[in-house]
């Protein structure tokens, strides 16, 4: 999974035998910032950027001026940066004792002493910062205020994914839930009026979702035995490896038939994005072809590279498709 829950009042013996990080020769806030850019991967961000490009040009409005579409996908390109930057750094200061008692996962910045967590708490501010100024830039640039509203309850709710593996095995559809209202709230801070207005978008970020949700179950294969040793929940530790594949099946299958949905109901997407998604659905069979029986050697294939191509993919044909109709 993409990272351990912390488990906050959990007195079992491995928890308290959890060495704790010594600060005093810990790197400045220059190498903890390099380092924590590192361990969070921020080229990773690109995950859900396309998906919110694409609908942030599912809803351009076709009389509107370029500048200020240029504009605004500026600020939507930052936001969401931002947004990941800052839920991933909850992520790994909420986990960083559990991490640390996971081999996979000691080697991260917090865990391994090579960041110090006030530093790591200062980059979290930044990034909530950053993100919250451009939303109210949407407000005094644009006139749109509702991106200043959200703000808060979108940090709340992205930043609280590091929490869910204490009491749920539902913890892989929130985090996709996190990622699912990106192209959401990239349609809301362009033109608002349009998620009443076009059913596509809810079927791109119902793609989301189970998207991520199913690979992230994927994922979780590599802790299964440390997840149930530490009693935190997981699809495969709580279910086994075989029921949590299945439905990590079902989600993709979900997920693909959105985007089917999509070329169905919008006129817009026609062929290319058609032909896109032919690709992703043979995609996501050998992601879990790879992974077939619990199988973890290629699952950074799978999780990342794979992943990657898709999401790519489908935001340049889905944008490509939406200009040129």
């Amino acid at each position: 999974m993409n990272g351990d829950a912390a488990l906050a009042g959990y007195d079992s013996p491995m928890v308290s035998a959890a060495p704790a990080t010594s600060l005093t020769d810990s790197p400045g806030p220059a190498a903890s910032l390099k380092a924590l850019a590192a361990d969070i991967k921020l080229s990773h961000s690109l995950f859900a950027l396309p998906f919110a490009l694409l609908a942030a040009f599912m809803v351009r409005p076709s009389d509107g001026a370029w500048s200020r579409f240029a504009g605004q996908m500026a600020l939507i390109v930052v936001c969401m940066v931002s947004a990941r930057t800052f839920a991933m750094l909850a992520n790994r200061i909420i986990d960083r004792d559990i991490d640390a008692l996971n081999p996979r996962t000691s080697g991260r910045a917090l865990p391994s002493g090579r960041v110090a967590l006030r530093h790591a708490r200062m980059a979290l501010l930044w990034a909530a910062g950053i993100f919250i100024v451009c939303c109210i830039a949407f407000g005094f640039v644009f006139d749109n205020w509702w991106p200043t509203v959200l703000s808060i309850p979108v940090l709340a709710w992205i930043g609280s994914y590091g929490w869910l593996k204490r009491w749920t095995w539902m913890c892989h559809a929130f985090l996709g839930s996190s990622l699912a209202i990106s192209p959401l709230a990239a349609a809301l801070a362009i033109e608002p009026s349009a998620l009443a207005a076009q059913p596509a978008l809810w079927l791109l970020s119902l793609n989301v979702l189970c998207w991520v949700a199913g690979f992230d179950v994927v994922y979780a294969l590599q802790d299964v035995q440390i997840d149930r040793q530490q009693r935190l929940h997981s699809m495969p530790s709580r279910l086994g490896v075989g029921p949590a594949l299945w439905i990590s099946r079902l989600l993709h299958a979900i997920s693909a038939g959105s985007l089917i949905s999509i070329v169905i109901i919008d006129a817009r997407f026609g062929a290319l994005f058609a032909t896109g998604v032919g690709v992703v659905i043979v995609l996501l069979m050998v992601e879990h072809a790879v992974t077939a029986g619990g199988a973890t050697g290629r699952i950074q294939l799978a999780f990342f590279t794979l992943n990657g191509v898709i999401s790519c993919l489908l935001g340049a044909l889905g944008i490509a498709s939406v200009v040129m109709h």
